[in-house]
């Protein structure tokens, strides 16, 4: 069974209702997946998970937030070659500039993303909860 590590942050509750979906698509291919905000994530607490599902919202001028989620990240990059990864969140303004750059640094560090991040404007539709869920569940895989 795959040991999934959902990895958030959400300032209004957009991304973290996207991060449940993830949490309901991997576990129902049954999946030992569980949801951690970025505070609590550590390049420690990385080496316990088999896949990985990132969640974080287009902060400033389409970015990462630079608080709590990029400091964290920052710290694992060096630690995603050849591992399973999802990416996901949503925005309010732009046009998910954030995102490709997002996926890009991903690419590059060697990380192996299982389908096509996923984004949101604004609360998630059900067409954006639904992709969250394939996301989950092509991690399980």
């Amino acid at each position: 069974m795959k040991k999934i590590a959902i990895v958030l942050y959400s300032g209004t509750g957009n991304t973290e209702l996207m991060a449940e979906a993830v949490l309901t698509g991997a576990t129902s291919a049954l999946a030992d997946a569980r949801i951690i905000h970025a505070q609590a994530f550590t390049s420690e607490t990385f080496d316990s998970y088999d896949a990985f599902a990132f969640g974080c919202p287009a902060m400033g001028v389409e970015e990462l937030e630079q608080d709590e989620f990029e400091p964290m990240f920052a710290s694992l990059e060096d630690k995603l070659k050849d591992r399973g990864v999802a990416l996901f969140g949503s925005y309010g303004w732009g046009d998910g500039e954030w995102m490709i750059n997002w996926q890009n640094r991903v690419l590059s560090h060697g990380a192996n993303l299982v389908d096509a991040p996923v984004i949101a404007n604004d609360e998630p539709d059900a067409k954006a909860l639904e992709a969250c869920k394939a996301l989950g569940r092509a991690l399980a895989r």
